[in-house]
């Protein structure tokens, strides 16, 4: 989505006037960082850390200045918007926001409760930061706002949507639902959320009783008939039962039991219905437990879905996301070894033709890019938490980048030396990454493509640096080049090295720079989080 007012390709935002410093880090910048990936600093990391008010300074201080609503609207607006890359952190916010002493503050967090917890785990992870808050201030949290806020949660629901969701996210964070519908004192808003709320708390057999001789409505009628499949499911040892009331009722793997999981009919009948990411998750695990044979009909409709354009459309999945289910099931185990499993050919070219197909999906941010590759030795690991290889990881965002941005440049660079890459559509991504490595491996310099974009006066509105672990620059360091291009050029350029295998970077300049930023490790969120700062969101 673009900022309002803009078009796709308008880089008027990326003009730099006389006597501007759009490059300021102010504590609205530091407090969108942090409801974006957790963390204030000019670093995203793959792995998610705990959050307290210590990584949390910024939004302190704007409470402080009585800034308190503004924050609840951006905290509010950037989850409406989908710009979050992980829930936790915009749920501390509001945690936080909802016992500030500031009257509007607290009524505001309390109001944008529903829009930012979108499913129970959400709800269950912001009652633990409310309590975790109160703790310290030893005083208990289910005063009359936060009850009415979580009772207005549950009537918002769909009765069938609420049914799903109590019955498969029963707890998170040591909370469950009955509890919540217990403390919040939840008054039901019509007679469907009534009797999901009476099945959560005194259990099916007081609904059984309770609704047995009522004129029950429709909509009564179809939550009944759910609750008592999803009961049946739970003391059923008849795999052909189980099965049925999988396909009938559209049951989910969640509200199964362990043994359930165990047979074969049992799967494929979950994979009627399996959404896509769900599906390209537990490929492995079908072909270790022979649900998926080769040759067989299975795979051949396992295949036919995954190359489905309007299923990938709909699944809204993301080309990493394909190569990445592509390359971990290739790789014949699961992350623990525990699974083992000889990877289908048939299946490995369905996820190949995904993974193209996959292209459409990606909005194009419309910024004039330049990609550089690193390719040095460096290039030569595994990314941190995945089992694609870094050559290939960056092949595969440069073709990306190459396909959905119409002002794209790729280069490829290591000392010294830097090279401008031809990717084309029709290039497979084996031609891509072989593109990539036609220049002799060196150190890394990091500032070779600034330099080189400033050397030809090319307009850059964001350069993105795809390394391994190093951060080494040379003799000139990559911020200074930055600012010195910028300067010359008359154009706010930003700055996202990727550290794919790093455990920590040191280019950007987070004190003083919010136009520079790095990424640890490489996952979906550090996609999102390259178009937030491109659409300078973050």
């Amino acid at each position: 989505m673009e900022p309002s007012g803009q078009g796709a390709n308008d880089h008027s935002q990326n003009s730099v006037g006389d006597g501007e410093h759009p490059w300021e880090v102010t504590d609205m910048t530091r407090l969108r960082r942090f409801i974006c990936y957790g963390s204030e600093m000019a670093i995203y990391d793959t792995k998610e850390h705990r959050l307290g008010m210590e990584s949390a300074l910024a939004l302190l201080s704007l409470l402080q200045e009585g800034r308190g609503c503004e924050v609840v609207a951006e905290v509010k607006r950037l989850a409406l918007e989908g710009r979050p890359v992980r829930a936790n952190p915009s749920l501390f916010a509001l945690a936080v926001c909802s016992q500030h002493l500031d009257l509007n503050t607290r009524q505001g967090a309390f109001r944008a409760l529903s829009d930012v917890c979108r499913a129970p785990e959400h709800l269950f992870t912001f009652i633990q930061y409310k309590k975790e808050a109160k703790e310290r201030m030893r005083c208990g949290i289910w005063g009359r706002a936060l009850r009415k806020a979580v009772s207005d949660w549950y009537n918002k629901q769909d009765a069938m949507s609420l049914a799903l969701a109590v019955t498969k996210y029963k707890t998170r964070e040591g909370w469950s639902h009955q509890d919540l519908l217990r403390l919040s004192h939840a008054k039901p808003a019509n007679e469907a959320i009534m009797l999901i709320s009476k099945y959560v708390i005194k259990g099916w057999k007081e609904v059984q009783v309770a609704y047995a001789d009522k004129e029950n409505s429709e909509e009564v009628i179809k939550v009944l008939s759910y609750l008592e499949a999803v009961e049946k499911v739970k003391h059923s040892a008849d795999e052909m039962e189980v099965s049925h009331l999988v396909e009938e009722h559209r049951l989910e793997r969640e509200q199964l039991l362990t043994d359930h999981l165990k047979s074969k009919a049992v799967w494929k009948a979950l994979l009627k219905e399996m959404p896509m990411a769900s599906v390209l998750r537990t490929l492995g695990k079908m072909t270790a437990d022979q649900v998926l044979e080769p040759g067989s009909s299975d795979v051949a409709e396992v295949c036919e879905r995954i190359q489905s354009e309007a299923a990938l459309k709909k699944a809204k999945l993301h080309p990493f996301s394909v190569l990445t289910a592509s390359e971990n099931y290739k790789r014949g185990q699961g992350n623990r070894g525990k699974v083992k499993w000889e990877p289908d050919v048939d299946i490995i070219k369905a996820l190949d033709s995904a993974f193209y197909k996959c292209f459409t999906n990606v909005e194009p941010a419309g910024k004039r890019f330049m990609v550089a590759v690193d390719v040095s030795t460096s290039l030569s690991s595994i990314v941190k938490g995945t089992s694609v290889s870094t050559a290939v990881a960056a092949a595969a965002m440069a073709m990306v980048f190459a396909r959905t941005e119409a002002e794209t440049q790729v280069m490829a660079y290591s000392e010294g030396a830097i090279v401008p890459c031809t990717i084309t559509e029709g290039m497979s991504l084996r031609q891509v990454a072989t593109e990539l490595v036609k220049i002799p491996s060196g150190y890394t310099d990091c500032a070779l493509p600034i330099l080189w974009a400033s050397e030809k006066r090319i307009t850059v509105d964001m350069f993105i640096i795809f390394t391994n672990s190093a951060c080494w620059h040379g003799e000139a360091n990559p911020a200074e080049c930055l600012r010195m291009y910028r300067h010359k050029m008359g154009v706010f350029s930003k700055l996202m090295v990727c550290g794919l295998t790093s455990n920590g970077l040191s280019i950007a300049d987070p004190a003083e720079d919010r136009g520079m930023l790095d990424l640890c490790g490489f996952d979906l969120g550090a996609i999102e989080v390259i178009r937030n700062l491109a659409l300078d969101l973050i």
